[in-house]
């Protein structure tokens, strides 16, 4: 059997490695460069996206992951100016899963590591063609061609996969925007709210202003833990340090009456992660028949905030099922469909519960 993943991201690279474990032939093509595109500097790595690391990586990659993520996260705090300063007003448990913050560039570069053989990148899917041996054929912008028995859309919100499969599934601007960043530790530890609020995210809600912030510290340097699980990355574990991620709406320009501590973390950020997002959704779409090609992740089910742990739950679930028929134990459509309708109950109902 071999597999033709578009797009390179969480949920498309978590595949490919639970694929290969499984013997599976598998090819990526992705249309932007190896670091892909701005998304945020943070994910909250749930107990979804864990348990779909741990299926699907080699034991190394997964070591390497369990190492940097940050302390657990199992409650949400309300910040309040009382008197100037910033202070706790209001706990209550997550409104999320537990779970633990993760540099998502640093995460996504461990996916990369060993994937040479496999992932293609400034290569941009076109289109496809079921042909009438069962196969699939893609074509690329460069000309070039692949065929597989599977072809995966895992290519985000933009899906071109979804657009010629499911031209009715469409996606729908909320109209939500929103601002992300992230601002070095090492840069707002004079302003008290690193030692404030812990591991916890928190809500600060002042004078108009909504600003969320949560503290990455890393349970192992990044640097120490590529010289103990993974030389192999490649990314310069050296240049990752503990941060301080935030995100405001972006319908209205932050009071400048803010707490100096929001001013300084948002004044401090680093340039390159920071980024405009845009909040759209994917209205659920009627169950289409099973066949050689399907979806994970955003290309077919947003989920703000969430996506990344549900385009891997996606991963893990679509390779157990495409391993039951490569083994014979299933045959291909039937697999497709399996998990087409695990993939239907766990996207498109409420993903923070």
């Amino acid at each position: 059997m071999k597999v033709i993943v578009i797009g390179a991201g969480l949920g498309g690279l978590t595949l490919a490695h639970g694929l290969r474990r499984a013997g599976i032939d598998v090819a990526v093509y992705e249309r932007d460069t190896p670091q892909g595109r701005p998304q945020g500097v943070s994910l909250h790595l749930d107990e979804r996206g864990r348990s779909a690391l741990h299926a699907c990586l080699p034991p190394a990659h997964f070591a390497m992951v369990e190492a940097t993520t940050g302390g657990p996260r199992e409650q949400t705090l309300t910040l309040s100016d009382v008197d100037g300063e910033l202070a706790i007003t209001g706990v209550q448990p997550s409104l999320a899963r537990p779970g633990r913050q993760v540099h998502r560039p640093l995460l996504r570069a461990v996916l990369l590591t060993d994937l040479d053989d496999v992932a293609r990148f400034w290569t941009e899917f076109t289109r496809f063609e079921q042909r009438a041996d069962g196969t699939v054929r893609a074509w690329f912008a460069d000309g070039s061609t692949d065929t597989a028995d599977v072809l995966v859309g895992a290519d985000g919100i933009g899906s071109a996969v979804r657009r010629r499969y499911l031209p009715d599934a469409r996606v729908v601007d909320t109209g939500r925007r929103m601002i992300m960043g992230a601002t070095p530790l090492r840069a707002v530890l004079g302003t008290g709210l690193p030692g404030l609020i812990g591991h916890s995210p928190a809500t600060a809600r002042i004078r108009g202003t909504t600003v969320v912030v949560a503290v990455l510290r890393f349970s192992e340097a990044p640097l120490s833990a590529r010289r103990r699980w993974l030389p192999a990355l490649r990314r310069t574990a050296a240049e990752i340090e503990d941060y301080v991620m935030w995100a405001l709406p972006a319908t209205r320009e932050p009071s400048m009456e803010m707490p100096p501590a929001l001013r300084t973390i948002i004044g401090e950020a680093w340039p390159d992660f920071t980024v405009a997002l845009r909040i759209g959704s994917i209205p659920p779409p009627e169950p289409w028949r099973a066949g050689p090609v399907t979806l994970l992740g955003d290309a077919i089910h947003l989920a703000p905030g969430f996506g990344g742990n549900l385009a891997m739950q996606d991963a893990r679930h679509l390779c157990e099922a495409l391993a039951e028929a490569h083994h014979g134990r299933l045959g291909l459509l039937d697999a497709i469909g399996q998990y087409e309708d695990t993939m239907r109950r766990n996207g498109f109902t409420k993903v923070g519960a």
